[in-house]
C-alpha cells in the first residue's frame, strides 16, 4: 500500500471537486492547518458527486460497508483522513476503521485503493467513492 501522503493526494485528486483540490492539499500538508480541512468533514460539501454513490440501506452497518468495499477490491488496510484525531493520518484495518465510524457521524474518508475506491461518511450521508480509471 502507498504511504499516507500519497493516499491523501490521490484521494483529493480523485474525489474532491477540482476547484478545491489544490487548497485542500496545501492545508493538509501543513500540520498546524490540517484541522482547517478535517474539521469541515462533519458536514462536507466538496465531494465530486460524479464518483459518489449512496450506500444502499442493506449495507449501512459496518459489516455491510465492509462487504461492499471488499466486493469492489478493498484490501485489509486503508488510509484514513478524518476529523477524529484517533484515525486521521493513519493506516488502519478497514474493518476497525468502519467499526469506529459507521453510524457515528464522524467525518472520515477511508482510502482503500488509491484513485479508485474510497468510503466517506459524515453526519448527513455515507458514500461509496469509486472511479473506474485512474486520474
Amino acid at each position: 500500500m502507498s504511504n499516507q501522503k500519497e493516499h491523501e493526494e490521490k484521494l483529493v485528486r480523485s474525489f474532491i471537486i477540482p476547484a478545491r483540490q489544490d487548497r485542500y492539499l496545501e492545508l493538509l500538508a501543513k500540520p498546524k492547518r490540517r484541522k482547517d480541512i478535517t474539521g469541515t468533514f462533519c458536514h462536507f460539501k466538496h465531494i465530486d458527486m460524479r464518483y459518489a454513490a449512496p450506500i444502499p440501506p442493506r449495507f449501512r452497518l459496518a459489516a455491510g460497508v465492509l462487504q461492499l468495499l471488499k466486493s469492489k477490491g478493498a484490501p485489509e488496510l486503508c488510509c484514513a483522513l478524518s476529523e477524529s484525531d484517533e484515525l486521521d493520518g493513519k493506516q488502519i484495518s478497514l474493518a476497525d476503521a468502519l467499526n469506529f465510524i459507521v453510524g457515528r457521524g464522524i467525518g472520515t474518508f477511508l482510502s482503500c485503493v488509491p484513485e479508485k475506491l474510497a468510503y466517506f461518511e459524515d453526519e448527513d450521508n455515507c458514500w461509496l467513492l469509486e472511479r473506474a480509471r485512474q486520474v
